[in-house]
């Protein structure tokens, strides 16, 4: 591999880097809605590149304004370029004042492109003597290179001497441009010579030479061993004046008349106010950090950043400073006279951290390897108690350590705090130590404060809040198959990991419970629904559900000639067999074949074959459809029929399926493990999963769902009378709203016309358009706005909840649930249209989604404190959407019914009254 002289003149290739910034990284965006995604990505590969070679010379170069010479030349050069996007040319001049404010040189040449400039500075600087580094993604520029000049690119992190250049091209460096002239560049729209390739390019300028040896050996060509040789001669004659014009066009200048040289490049020592100002302003919040720290750039030949002696925080509270964390004072506690001491610091601490070390990751099977704690920043302990090297007489025995423990762990008046608790507390139960105290859990304090945030496991939560890289699991264990679980880790390793686990999550924790506390809404969330649900959830993971095998295998095989079927109907509408599991081959058949016109692509610039793009083209096309049906069928074979009967735990001859709460931004619980929310409920193949979810002998299952609990919250919300009035009087709401658009008297609405109306109550909650109405009930978008511009005449408090709540999303950057559950939309004033619009959309639908998930939380709180109290014959196993399922004994069936029925439908006060409906069967199915 090429090596790169010491200290050598960098020069980028910014707006290479500008547009790979803005399709590599996410669409980001500060509170106040303006796009930083390209910025932070361009800054973020300089600050690599110049961290890493500490260059005392370099340049950022950028094409400038208007047209160049090339245009000139040819009329289409580049015109196929979609115009540049709006939120991608509203990042150029700040991220121009944030690479000056670096003190790195920025060049942008009217005239010519930065190529040209590059490529001047370059052969400039090469004469001179010294070492040039070009960082680019183009491969135009390969023709640059020489043994003083290289290619870098970043994303790749690939670079190109000239070996490097004849490895990766078939041809030398000096022969790039006649290869891009022979080919072509559809990137630039050079338009090449018609019908000749790569391979036919290398192997002309490989057997001929570049284009002049081509033209003046014609007759050489026939005896080249390339496929079409023969008649390349005539191809290449009749296409002489375009060869030439590509030439011309792939050819970089190298004599730009510049006002300065090379040697002016120099990198100068970053202006610390100016990026401090614009970090700030753009919420760069770790670089912000590392100004101030003096930490941003430390190149050679630059002065280091020095840190100011004011600053001042814009639209930010000021953080507290984060504490250093040390393994100085963590300790590993081998002997029973130090656990007496650790026991007693535990009890006077007002709040501590707890963590377990196990051997998996189901806390169901789990065993308990050793316990953390930590009663203050900084100071934390280990105690091991089955690890595996380590002889009897040198670890205390797991059994005395938790006899000491569990008062401790089971007193309600000593406030525990963790990362993830529910699963501690899992483990624990194993070893019968039920946890108590549960106080604070970091990860759901992370979830409550912006749920959109960003991940909210320890290391991201270290990272983010205390600016600190956290010991991985992999760090200390390995990856892939012969990764060790953590009984076999060395005692030193492990001691300093599982005390940093503790002491992190304490300090984690006194950073943002003061920041909660601020917030009534969310800090009701956090005491009073997030942390009093821990526990019941692990309760119903721990429960878990019983499953028929016999059921899925028949079913699985009734999927599995169901599907052959299907491929033979897709192969027949096809006209040829093929794979249809085969994105590739499917985008043949489709696009190519079929001549179905694509409705959108993959970043990769291929036709989708999404699920999205296939529904919408079955409603015109048979194939598409039957696809669809493939899919769905083969997904619930995968991941239901085939997969549940091996899920069985052989301890429990159940199927334990794992609830998160820090993982949907609107507060519902998402499952997984088997995903239980994922089962479908409407088509006969689901319900048939559901047939084998069963009850043990002698018990029911009972189901109590809360019936348009979305659409009666948006009564709630709105206020809104008719509906209102529509559900105070028990009244079939989709009918309802169908007599008042229809302007029918309630016994006159067709079937045809309330389901018209449940897609427009249903598709508002939503933000469906008219025109995504109009494709649901196959009507025209004429008539589709008509019936939604009835329906705001009819139930006008609805149209003015909608406006009052994108205003109040887009003046403070989130809404709320009616319990202060903050959703936050980063996108609410984007520039993008497509972006502004989802957050719009979402702004409407996430309160009703989120009290749906507040309310059916409360529901669960009450029901599992029933049940924790009077010890009834029911078990709570599943939580799916709005619904409850429960195990309960059939001699109790009607007096828990009507607990569960007054309990789930008292929980919350809404104006309009929730109602719950409860069923009862031998399995899911029957119950639901």
């Amino acid at each position: 591999m090429v090596q790169i002289p010491e200290n050598p003149l960098i020069l980028v290739d910014g707006s290479s880097y500008l547009y790979r910034a803005y399709h590599a990284f996410p669409p980001l965006t500060n509170s106040a809605g303006e796009p930083t995604g390209a910025m932070y990505g361009v800054l973020n590969m300089l600050r690599s590149l110049l961290l890493q070679y500490q260059p005392t010379h370099a340049a950022v170069v950028f094409d400038a304004k208007g047209k160049t010479f090339r245009d000139e030349l040819f009329e289409h050069y580049k015109s196929h370029r979609p115009p540049m996007p709006d939120d991608l040319r509203a990042q150029i001049e700040p991220l121009h004042a944030m690479v000056k404010a670096m003190g790195l040189p920025l060049l942008a040449v009217s005239g010519v492109e930065a190529d040209d400039v590059i490529g001047t500075l370059a052969k400039e600087a090469a004469a001179a003597g010294r070492a040039v580094l070009i960082s680019t993604g183009d491969k135009d520029m390969a023709q640059l290179v020489t043994p003083q000049v290289t290619l870098i690119n970043t994303m790749t992190n690939t670079i190109l001497g000239p070996e490097e250049v004849q490895t990766k091209y078939g041809v030398p460096p000096e022969l790039i441009i006649d290869f891009l002239a022979l080919m072509g560049d559809s990137s630039d729209n050079i338009p090449g010579v018609p019908g000749v390739g790569e391979k036919t390019a290398q192997a002309l300028l490989q057997g001929l030479g570049g284009l002049d040896s081509l033209y003046a050996n014609p007759e050489k060509i026939a005896e080249l061993s390339f496929r079409g040789a023969k008649t390349m001669a005539a191809k290449l004659e009749q296409n002489k004046e375009v060869a030439y014009l590509s030439y011309q066009l792939a050819t970089i200048k190298t004599d730009v008349p510049l006002d300065l040289s090379s040697e002016q490049l120099e990198v100068q020592q970053p202006l610390v106010d100016d990026l401090l100002g614009l970090f700030k302003r753009y919420e760069f919040k770790r670089w912000t950090s590392d100004v101030e720290a003096g930490k941003w750039l430390q190149a050679k030949g630059a002065k280091p950043a020095v840190k100011p002696k004011e600053t001042i925080q814009i639209d930010a509270e000021p953080e507290e400073e984060a504490v250093a964390l040390s393994f100085e004072n963590y300790v590993t506690i081998l002997d029973e006279e130090t656990l007496q001491e650790w026991i007693g610091r535990l009890k006077k601490a007002p709040v501590f951290a707890f963590d377990t070390e196990t051997d998996s990751l189901d806390n169901l099977t789990a065993s308990l390897v050793g316990l953390s704690f930590a009663t203050e920043p900084g100071l934390a302990a280990y105690v091991p108690v089955a690890h595996d090297y380590l002889d009897a007489p040198d670890q205390l025995p797991r059994e005395r350590v938790l006899e000491l423990l569990k008062p401790l762990l089971e007193d309600e008046t000593l406030l525990k705090v963790g990362q993830n608790l529910k699963y501690d507390r899992g483990v624990l139960q194993n070893y019968g130590i039920e946890l108590r105290g549960i106080a604070f859990d970091t990860m759901l304090e992370s979830y409550i404060l912006d749920s959109v945030s960003g991940r909210h496991d320890m290391d991201s939560l270290a990272e983010r809040w205390l600016k600190h890289q956290t010991i991985t699991f992999e760090t200390i264990a390995g990856k892939g198959k012969n990764q060790l679980t953590f009984n076999q880790i060395a005692l030193e390793e492990a001691g300093r990991y599982a005390a940093e686990d503790a002491d992190v999550t304490l300090q984690l924790h006194l950073k943002m419970w003061p920041k909660l506390q601020k917030y009534a809404g969310p800090l009701n969330i956090f005491q009073n629904i997030e942390m009093p649900l821990v526990p019941v959830i692990s309760r119903i993971e721990r429960n878990g559900v019983k499953i028929d095998p016999a059921v899925l295998h028949a079913h699985s095989e009734e999927i599995t000639h169901h599907l052959a079927e299907l491929e033979q109907k897709a192969h027949e509408i096809a006209g040829e067999p093929f794979n249809l599991s085969s994105t590739k081959q499917l985008q043949t058949i489709l696009f190519e074949k079929q001549g179905i016109k694509p409705l959108k692509k993959t970043p990769g610039g291929a036709p989708s074959t999404s699920e999205e793009v296939l529904a919408e083209l079955a409603l015109d096309y048979p194939l598409p459809k039957v696809i669809l049906q493939y899919r769905g069928l083969a997904k619930l074979k995968s991941t239901y029929t085939d997969k549940l009967p091996q899920m069985i735990n052989p301890k429990t001859g159940r199927v334990h399926t794992s609830y998160h709460q820090a993982v949907t931004a609107t507060g519902r619980l998402s499952s997984t493990d088997p995903n239980l929310q994922n089962i479908p409920v409407r088509n006969e193949e689901g319900r048939r999963i559901r047939q084998a979810f069963i009850a043990p002998d002698d018990y029911l299952i009972v189901s109590a769902d809360y019936s348009q609990i979305e659409l009666r919250i948006m009564a709630h919300l709105s206020r809104d009378k008719g509906l209102l009035k529509a559900f105070a009087e028990g009244q079939d709401i989709h009918r309802a709203t169908a007599a008042e658009v229809f302007g029918l008297p309630l016994e006159s609405v067709s079937a045809e016309q309330r389901r018209s109306a449940k897609a427009i109550n249903f598709g508002l909650i939503y933000g469906m358009s008219a025109f995504g109405l109009s494709r649901q009930l196959n009507i025209s978008r004429k008539e589709s706005q008509k019936y939604m511009d009835l329906y705001f005449e009819r139930y006008p408090g609805v149209l003015e909840y909608m406006e009052r709540t994108r205003k109040q999303a887009k003046e403070q950057g989130y809404v709320e649930t009616l319990e202060g559950r903050r959703l936050y939309l980063p996108d609410i004033n984007a520039s993008n249209a497509a972006r502004r619009a989802g957050a719009e959309r979402a702004a409407i639908n996430a309160p009703m989604q989120g009290t749906a998930a507040d309310i059916i939380k409360r529901a669960m709180i009450a029901v599992d404190a029933w049940l924790q109290e009077e010890q009834p014959r029911v078990k709570m196993i599943m939580q799916v959407h709005d619904e409850l399922v429960f195990e309960v004994h059939k001699d109790d069936l009607e007096a828990v019914s009507q607990k569960i029925h007054h309990l789930m439908e008292s929980s919350t006060k809404l104006d309009v009254p929730l109602l719950v409906e409860v069923g009862s069967g031998e399995n899911w199915d029957q119950a639901h």
